[in-house]
């Protein structure tokens, strides 16, 4: 699926850890505030609401202790729109092996930072349009390996490179915030946008609607939506009504 010119795509998260869906407070384990069985039926329930992308993330993969990779097959199959995949592509061979999987985006953070001539190779062999590059921000510097791992360059420090090797789009997430439920910080979002001429998804400490109309100021072509979703803050179909304002 591509970005469109006017549109604010509304997607919605299915973080897997264990085979289950859950959300956690800043990517820490242990902090499980939501676990549901089958988060194929969780995929599900959010395209019946009218989601035309949903956001996958692979906690365990992202955490280097396992993959979910039978867990998101179901999904696949459970689902007729496109799925945008990360967490734990710590290899070509394994990034190959998604994408052939008719992965619709593939969300690559930590192998990007190590290794950047894979988005190179990636977006010769699939298209840049079928990657995208995780640039995600604590304390202003982007951190890698599940975020525990920091680097000492800002996420606008390196976004054109990214462009520059064949990335599609970037996903920017403020780890600051992330699954606090406390509002967000646009200006981050804003200077990313500036700093690049791919499409820049946000994520990271949405709450409320007014945090997604703020966003539309942005210039972002797509906001993921996790905890606020899970725990009844915003009402997805709600928020799919922002798509295009």
């Amino acid at each position: 699926m591509s970005f469109k010119e006017e549109k604010m795509l509304i997607m919605p998260a299915v973080d897997i850890k264990n085979g289950k869906c859950v959300q956690l407070v800043q990517g820490k384990p242990g902090t499980e505030q939501v676990i549901i069985d089958n988060p194929e039926k969780v995929a599900k329930k959010w395209e019946d609401e009218g989601a035309e992308i949903i956001h996958v993330i692979d906690l365990d993969g992202a955490l280097e202790t396992k993959d979910n990779l039978n867990t998101i097959e179901k999904i696949l199959k459970e689902v007729n729109v496109p799925i945008q995949l990360g967490g734990g592509i710590r290899s070509i061979e394994y990034a190959e092996k998604l994408l052939n999987l008719d992965i619709e985006r593939l969300i690559i953070g930590t192998m990007a930072i190590e290794k950047p001539n894979t988005i190179k190779k990636l977006s010769e062999e699939f298209g840049s349009e079928r990657i995208m590059v995780s640039l995600d921000s604590k304390d202003s510097k982007v951190v890698i390996k599940g975020w525990k791992e920091k680097i000492d360059k800002k996420a606008t420090d390196i976004s054109r490179e990214f462009q520059e090797a064949g990335a599609g789009s970037i996903l920017f997430t403020n780890v600051d915030v992330e699954g606090l439920l406390s509002g967000l910080d646009i200006q981050p979002a804003i200077d990313l946008v500036n700093s690049v001429d791919i499409p820049i998804v946000y994520s990271g400490g949405i709450t409320t609607l007014e945090d997604l109309k703020k966003l539309t100021t942005t210039g972002v072509k797509g906001v993921v939506i996790g905890s606020a979703l899970y725990k009844n803050k915003i009402n997805l179909i709600d928020a799919l009504k922002l798509q295009s304002k």
